[in-house]
């Protein structure tokens, strides 16, 4: 097998985050290319229509208008972000400008790196050959079974699950400079299909890896939907229990109509700290409100934060933990807060 067994997220040479924090300028900004899905999977909240329609979240693709006013807005912080993700609640490739996004992006001169996540309908050539084009550095493919009928049963949609393995591979062939990654909950699929999916994908990827369910999204019960009980973490880590959140110290989230979420998990549209049509990213990133949740974590109130109480992302998927040094941390960021109204500048 040509693809090491390696998780998707890099759990390796990752930066401190005590070191940096309070950042001026985020690592990782989520833009979500649609906030819609063609698929209606049983373990993820988009894919429960009714569910999204009582949130009156839009449904639908980002105008490439907004999207290059957010790349736009890139400019003024201090240095680049270091990480682009192109999805964050719905299907990215049904944006038809999505590999415009990428290419735009990629000239900014203010993205290091782009990566996406899709559940592969879209994977045909002429799809994928404009984004590879592009310049996208990953794609994380999503599968959700080993056969058509397991398809219909967790994503209520007819997949031809054979054209999909030869997109895999016809990608594989010809994605030139980028990183491919496959994987699947091991929930879906029998014990005997686990080799299987090695032996299909393991010779036409980079990475692969078998996950966990997790209970990830806030006030969305993953256990109850799928009837599936969650014993482990999402890297088959084991479960442990986390006080603050680290994501908000260095990520943001632009939803497909502007709203920004200081969280990639925000499905429901309860975290909303900003809007980019509006404000700009870099007002929004040093905002009262992003900057009232990072202090209500690093007071240790998060469980005064109906969302972030009930979020099983701290326990069950976080790759960093900064409640150890929680308390310099605070005294760092209410230093911040107090002096210029800028957050400074944290030495990489």
């Amino acid at each position: 097998m040509k693809a090491q067994i390696k998780p998707r997220i890099n759990l390796e040479g990752r930066t401190p985050l005590e070191t940096v924090i309070p950042l001026s300028t985020p690592f990782v900004v989520f833009v979500d290319p649609a906030s819609a899905c063609n698929f209606q999977c049983t373990f993820c909240p988009t894919g429960h229509r009714d569910m999204i329609r009582d949130t009156g979240r839009y449904q639908g693709a980002m105008r490439f208008e907004l999207f290059t006013k957010i790349i736009d807005d890139l400019d003024a912080f201090e240095r680049p972000i270091r990480v682009l993700r192109l999805y964050k609640d719905g299907e990215p490739f049904l944006n038809k400008r999505l590999a415009d996004m990428i290419a735009y992006a990629k000239a900014s001169g203010r993205v290091e790196y782009i990566d996406t996540t899709t559940n592969g309908t879209f994977l045909t050539p002429d799809r994928l050959g404009p984004v590879l084009e592009a310049g996208l550095d990953k794609i994380n493919i999503s599968v959700d079974g080993m056969t058509n009928g397991q398809y219909r049963t967790f994503t209520g949609f007819d997949f031809d699950f054979d054209r999909f393995v030869a997109n895999v591979k016809w990608l594989y062939a010809n994605k030139g400079n980028c990183e491919v990654v496959v994987k699947i909950p091991g929930e879906l699929i029998t014990s005997e299909q686990r080799q299987e999916f090695y032996d299909t994908f393991g010779d036409h990827c980079d990475r692969i890896f078998i996950e966990n369910f997790a209970p990830c999204w806030p006030e969305f019960d993953i256990e109850a939907h799928t009837g599936i009980k969650i014993t482990g973490g999402i890297y088959q880590q084991p479960i442990s229990q986390t006080d603050t959140c680290p994501y908000i110290f260095y990520s943001v989230s632009v939803n497909a109509d502007g709203l920004v979420s200081s969280c990639f998990l925000d499905w429901g549209r309860k975290l909303v700290v900003g809007d980019v049509k509006r404000d700009s990213l870099r007002s929004i990133w040093a905002s009262d409100a992003l900057n009232s949740l990072r202090l209500q974590h690093l007071e240790g109130r998060r469980c005064e934060n109906a969302v972030c109480n009930a979020c099983g992302q701290l326990s069950h998927c976080l790759p960093d933990n900064i409640d150890a040094h929680r308390p310099q941390i605070l005294e760092r960021f209410r230093a911040a807060l107090a002096g210029a109204g800028a957050l400074p500048v944290a030495a990489e």
